[in-house]
């Protein structure tokens, strides 16, 4: 599989020029994708809602996908699923109407692999479980207590 250096970058240079409530939806679907600096998704998939504006170009994406984590309770990794949605205004340079900074460039290309990242980030968990009830691990010998139950463990439900 060929690695695309920049696989959410999209040409909207078309839609600066249509009347205002012009749109065009745009679909993804990738295997894997790297967004960096160090963020891996599998079976992501999603779309673009691309819209023109009078400020500029209203985006309101749907995307997700899966990622790997390690499970904070019994350190085993896992699969977990992710799934956002969201609304930026990307702004022309002549109009100061955006405040993330977003701006359409004057080449009509703009990268969706930075705001995706962001989101699909604030959708991860602080303290990713592999399982509501996980047991974690034995303080004493390390064992994962998922798997089996130590002799540790045992004393501790017999006192």
């Amino acid at each position: 599989m060929a690695i695309q250096r920049y696989p959410l970058k999209i040409n909207v240079g078309f839609l600066h020029n249509e009347p205002i409530g012009s749109y065009r939806d745009i679909h993804f679907e990738f295997p894997e994708l790297h967004l960096p600096p160090d963020f891996d998704v599998q079976q992501f998939a999603g779309s673009a809602h691309i819209s023109r504006t009078p400020q500029g170009l209203l985006v309101e994406g749907i995307f997700e996908g899966t990622t790997s984590f390690e499970c904070v309770r019994c350190l085993e990794p896992f699969t977990l699923a992710l799934k956002t949605t969201f609304n930026e205004v990307y702004g022309y340079k002549n109009a100061d109407f955006t405040e993330s900074g977003l701006y359409v460039p004057e080449d009509g290309n703009i990268d969706l692999g930075p705001v995706v990242r962001e989101y699909l980030m604030l959708e991860c968990p602080i303290k990713p479980l592999c399982k509501p009830d996980c047991q974690g691990l034995c303080t004493v010998c390390g064992e994962n207590l998922n798997l089996s139950t130590c002799e540790h463990q045992a004393r501790i439900k017999i006192e």
